[in-house]
């Protein structure tokens, strides 16, 4: 693992592959480390010519915790009132900084959940910077679509873990409710990854300024219009934490994006599923090489 200051902030990073190989960025979601990309998904891209970096966003994992900014009223935020102390578009301009400490012009960016918002954003920001865009599980920042059901938010909304056992049963709890139900549920890789996390670093309240950050953003949806890079938007038809109408909505407003629908998956990767990702997002790295 490696560390790397952007601005204000100094975020945590590791790599997969060659260095010579072709740059992909993963970008994680809300309140998930970078071991949420597994290090078997990572080394399938790298063994098909990536040089893959996976990093924690800020207020996660082994990246900056912006301790001094509190913990926002979420619930008041929800409602439409309040503000949030920073940005999907700061987490952009991160990840905008962490491709200038890792010395490359431009990449192919993979983004997941809160991942895939900040993908887009940075995108729209620096679209010089984004060779390909895949966006899983997410969603435009419009209303309208993409919508938590209600067994969902009642997850998101549960009040904290208290010690390290609670937290690996919360993981199991969630994944049931969010996860996959067209796929095995591999109870022990998913404890183990969230015992590695709480072992890492734990802090509700930066997830809440994570949640924060989403619960402000705008609508990208007249923005997405204007990506013009390879694109390929990936969501599960049983996504119960972000409601498949917002990958429907984000490939709707990308002209020329792919859309894959996949039955049974809901808010999270399956393992079954990994080589056609991998093969999926390898076809769109080799489509943005070929635009270069």
């Amino acid at each position: 693992m490696q560390r790397t200051t952007v601005g204000d902030v100094e975020l945590a990073y590791e790599s997969f592959g060659s260095p010579g190989d072709t740059p992909l960025l993963l970008v994680m979601g809300l309140a998930t480390q970078m071991v949420g990309w597994p290090d078997g998904f990572c080394r399938a891209l790298a063994d098909r010519g990536h040089h893959v970096v996976r990093f924690d966003n800020r207020d996660i994992g082994l990246s900056t915790h912006l301790d001094d900014a509190g913990a926002p009223d979420v619930m008041s935020l929800f409602a439409g009132a309040g503000t949030a102390p920073y940005s999907l578009a700061d987490m952009a301009d991160d990840t905008a900084g962490l491709l200038d400490a890792l010395g490359w012009e431009s990449a192919h960016v993979v983004g997941a959940s809160m991942g895939g918002m900040i993908a887009q954003s940075l995108t729209i920001r620096h679209p010089h910077r984004v060779r390909s865009l895949v966006s899983i599980m997410s969603t435009t920042g419009d209303r309208s679509v993409g919508s938590p059901a209600e067994v969902a938010l009642g997850v998101l909304f549960a009040p904290p873990a208290t010690s390290r056992d609670e937290a690996l049963q919360r993981a199991v709890d969630t994944y049931r409710v969010i996860g996959s139900p067209g796929f095995e549920f591999d109870e022990a890789a998913l404890r183990e990854r969230a015992g590695l996390s709480f072992d890492r670093a734990y802090d509700p309240a930066g997830v809440a300024r994570q949640l924060a950050a989403i619960l402000t953003t705008d609508d990208r949806t007249a923005h997405l219009g204007e990506i013009t890079v390879p694109t390929l938007v990936v969501h599960g038809a049983q996504d119960t934490l972000v409601d498949v109408s917002g990958g429907r909505a984000t490939a709707a407003a990308i002209p020329g994006a792919d859309l894959w629908v996949v039955e049974g998956m809901g808010h999270d990767l399956p393992r079954e599923l990994w080589p056609d990702v991998v093969d999926r997002i390898s076809a769109v790295v080799q489509r943005g090489e070929g635009a270069r």
